[in-house]
């Protein structure tokens, strides 16, 4: 019952339009008060305090910072021009090539948001120039960008790190394969709703200027390996990487293109800062609704419950992965997985799921979020610098969303999809 009410408080005070930072602390508060328990009150600082101080954490303003560096610096636009080098000759090549250019920016931002706001401009002014349908163009560019937190480096596999205390290089990898396969599928939507419609398609360039392209987009090209090479061959950890990152693309815009002088610092600097505040400020909150969670033994009274209802692994699977992607459409995704990793990680536990597994699970759901109406924040993100509607976005993206499902589906149903690449490398 006590959980039932908690949960209920939280969800009634997230529909009234409270921020989930203030919903998360006003609910464990508000139990307190009336428990009339001011001694826990007294831990509130303190439980602020350490949720935001894990090492593993500072790895997520760097990466942040990183992102903003590419897309202020002409790193995205040169990694936009390879990929149109490659697969721009056909059928809804810029289709092809906004999801070949996400896959290379994912692995230096490790963020949706950052994609579509930065990487996706170039793309959607590009695909107008050329004459593409704008509800195509946004679509696919909304879609694309949910790669960057599956492929590696990734900001949210750094906070589901902090809360379950899995490897960081081992999430890593096993974001590998999904990310890959989550392009592949994006693709394949891309070259059906291509030749159902008949879209434009510009001729094949010659080698030499793929060659070109390739040496202009080089150094950036370069990012992904850095960060992976230097994790696994012991130069810095995965919380490194992102001050390794972020001092190779300031290097790059500054020094090597030359796009980014020290007047432009300060502003990148600052919206590096509110970025990285708004997701703290989610965590501390989240730190003290956790220790009320614990303190009531919610985690393990959700344990008994599932199993109660049913001892099928498959059952309590697909009954967690619907719940996530509820929650999904209601709640951004640093939210969904602060709230909801304490609660089913014991649960996976005790079915026997891949904690590694259940990660790569955890952030596709918050993806398929991130499209999903009435909060997914690329989605608005996306209809803002597109200037179309939600509604129209939303159908658009279709297509795109039973791709990424059957992505997750294979995931949840295929361990080994998520976990052979890091056990391979890393061992069991």
């Amino acid at each position: 019952m006590i959980t039932l009410l908690i949960l209920a408080v939280l969800v009634l005070l997230i529909a009234f339009g409270l921020p989930v930072a203030v919903s998360l602390g006003l609910t464990a508060i508000g139990f307190y008060v009336l428990q009339g328990d001011f001694r826990i009150l007294a831990m509130l600082p303190q439980r602020m305090f350490s949720a935001t101080t894990g090492f593993t954490l500072l790895a997520i303003p760097f990466f942040i910072l990183a992102g903003n560096l590419m897309n202020t610096g002409g790193i995205t636009e040169r990694i936009f021009r390879f990929a149109d080098a490659c697969v721009g000759h056909v059928r809804g090549g810029l289709g092809q090539v906004n999801v070949l250019a996400s896959l290379f920016f994912s692995g230096m931002s490790g963020a949706a948001v950052a994609d579509a706001a930065g990487l996706g401009q170039i793309e959607l002014k590009a695909m107008e120039d050329k004459g593409y349908d704008p509800d195509f163009s946004a679509a696919i560019t909304a879609a694309s960008s949910t790669i960057g937190p599956v492929f590696p480096p990734s900001i949210p596999f750094v906070l589901y790190s902090s809360i379950t205390g899995v490897s960081v290089a081992k999430l890593f990898l096993a974001g590998v394969v999904p990310g890959v396969l989550m392009a592949l599928a994006l693709m394949g939507a891309v070259w059906i709703v291509a030749h159902r419609s008949k879209m434009p398609k510009r001729h094949r360039i010659d080698w030499l200027e793929i060659a070109r392209s390739f040496l202009d987009a080089g150094l950036s090209l370069l990012t992904p390996i850095i960060i992976i090479a230097g994790i696994f061959g012991g130069l810095f950890t995965p919380t490194e990487a992102g001050v390794a990152a972020s001092a190779y693309a300031m290097i790059l815009s500054m020094v090597v293109y030359r796009e980014i002088s020290f007047r432009d610092l300060p502003r990148i600097f600052w919206e590096t800062l509110q970025h990285t505040v708004r997701v703290l400020f989610v965590i501390a909150a989240a730190g003290f609704f956790g220790w009320l969670l614990v303190h009531q033994r919610i985690p393990n009274q959700l344990v008994s419950g599932l199993i109660g209802f049913s001892d099928n692994p498959v059952i309590i699977m697909a009954m967690i992965v619907t719940i996530l992607l509820i929650l999904g459409m209601f709640l951004e995704g640093i939210a969904v997985i602060i709230l909801t990793v304490p609660l089913f990680a014991p649960v996976m536990n005790e079915i026997g799921v891949d904690p590694v597994q259940f990660g790569v699970i955890m952030i596709m759901c918050s993806m398929v979020g991130l499209l999903t109406p009435p909060v997914g924040m690329v989605l608005f993100a996306v209809s803002s610098i597109a200037k179309i509607s939600v509604g129209r976005l939303s159908r658009a993206l279709t297509p795109y969303l039973i791709g990424l499902c059957a992505v997750l589906l294979a995931v949840v149903t295929v361990p080994a999809v998520s976990t052979w690449l890091p056990n391979l490398i890393l061992g069991k």
